[in-house]
């Protein structure tokens, strides 16, 4: 009788109105619950609520390791969430409640950081772009500009390859696949800052012994939408043909092993949609072609995520199978998660592959390269913090951030040449 009433319950929830595309969209008193999961029927209730209405957003997905789905509540929602949640006998925890008053902070006052760019504040699309214009005209013997292709509403996808000399190996970046993760574009430039300007022994090291190939901001109309209408905002922006919700999860419209094992959702309503068939999106598309034709010239690749502090290795798909050089990308991700921990700030991730560690999530581009292009060293840097912050991470955490990626890549390059897989 209970699951009846529960049910109920979250058809009356499925009517709830699709928002408007008018203004800037506030989040005033939205808030952040941790839900903690204890049997498959408070799973199945959870992820049937937030199907049914866009009232809820889930922020992380139920994870094997902790245990916990994260959600985020309309406050016109919040009273009969309450009693969902106490029926199903769920426990729960505010982790932020007022999503709205960590956006204010987020923001940077008018008139600090303009004369330069730097890693105090995040920056739009146009600014990261000017940004990289400069890059490419202050160094122009050790950088190059590609184009990985062009976004549904026509803006490039703009890459910089930096090279000190020929015939070296390349790593490949990819970063904000998820429109709303800006913390991974800040990481990307200021990783590219530091391969160009640091002094530092073995960052220079780093810079001039590999050819790299990163792309700072991948899901671009995404990005410009979450800078402009929504902060929240995680998909591409091409319209579905037969729906009114916009968008798919680029990282779910890879083709490797596409829509398998519940990794992605068929609801185009969903923030996991995979898209009606794979690489239905141009940008996936256009950057599975792009590789391709790299496919030669690089031996590692890596996806800038946030948030969890976990460092993930395939498979995505499946949690009943792993690689056969398991071990050895484990190897590597504890070199990766060692020295993080080693520094001063004491930042601790976990390590492993993304379907036990975390959750099943299929048709990813690391999946895809890991699979399809046979790239045997291949993760999914999901960066801080645990739920705190979650996406809207303070400005003044992106400069410690940024220096743990640079330590845990110092790390995790080192290792990986010393088992041989950069050649």
């Amino acid at each position: 009788m209970r699951f009846i009433w529960l049910f109920a319950s979250l058809v009356v929830l499925a009517s709830a109105a699709t928002i408007k595309d008018t203004g800037k969209l506030r989040f005033d008193n939205h808030s952040v619950y941790k839900l903690k999961i204890s049997n498959k029927l408070q799973l199945a209730i959870v992820n049937k609520l937030c199907s049914l209405s866009e009232k809820y957003d889930i922020w992380k997905d139920y994870e094997e390791y902790s245990k916990e789905v994260h959600v985020m509540v309309n406050p016109a929602e919040l009273n009969r969430f309450q009693i969902l949640l106490k029926l199903a006998g769920i426990s729960n925890e505010v982790l932020i409640p007022n999503v709205q008053k960590l956006i204010d902070d987020e923001q940077v006052p008018s008139g600090r950081d303009s004369s330069t760019f730097g890693w105090t504040r995040y920056y739009e699309l146009d600014e990261i772009e000017a940004w990289l214009d400069s890059i490419f005209a202050a160094y122009p013997s050790v950088t190059e500009e590609f184009t990985v292709g062009q976004s549904y509403e026509g803006r490039r996808i703009r890459g910089i390859k930096i090279s000190h000399g020929t015939n070296k190996r390349g790593i490949f970046i990819e970063s904000n696949i998820h429109a709303r993760e800006w913390i991974t574009s800040a990481s990307a430039t200021y990783f590219i800052n530091e391969l160009l300007t640091s002094q530092d022994t073995e960052v220079r090291n780093l810079a001039e012994s590999y050819d790299w190939y990163i792309v700072p901001v991948f899901n671009v109309d995404g990005f410009e939408y979450s800078h402009t209408k929504n902060r929240m905002w995680r998909k591409t922006r091409q319209p579905h043909a037969t729906n009114s919700c916009i968008g798919v999860d680029g990282n779910r419209n890879f083709d490797s092993h596409w829509l398998e094992n519940n990794g992605a959702s068929s609801n185009p309503c969903s923030e996991t949609f995979a898209g009606d068939v794979a690489f239905s999106e141009p940008e996936a598309k256009a950057l599975s072609e792009y590789l391709i034709s790299i496919q030669d010239k690089f031996d590692v690749y890596l996806s800038f995520h946030s948030y969890g502090q976990w460092l993930l290795s395939p498979y995505g798909h499946s949690a009943e199978e792993l690689p056969e050089n398991y071990d050895d990308l484990q190897e590597i991700g504890t070199a990766f998660v060692d020295a993080i921990q080693n520094m001063v700030y004491g930042t601790t991730y976990v390590r492993g592959s993304t379907a036990t560690t975390l959750y099943v999530a299929s048709g990813s581009s690391v999946d895809w390269v890991f699979n399809e292009l046979d790239k045997k060293v291949a993760y999914t840097i999901e960066y801080r913090d645990t739920g705190r912050y979650g996406f809207v991470l303070p400005p003044a955490q992106i400069k410690p951030n940024c220096e743990e990626l640079m330590t845990g890549m110092i790390a995790l390059i080192k290792k990986t040449n010393e088992l041989g897989y950069i050649v």
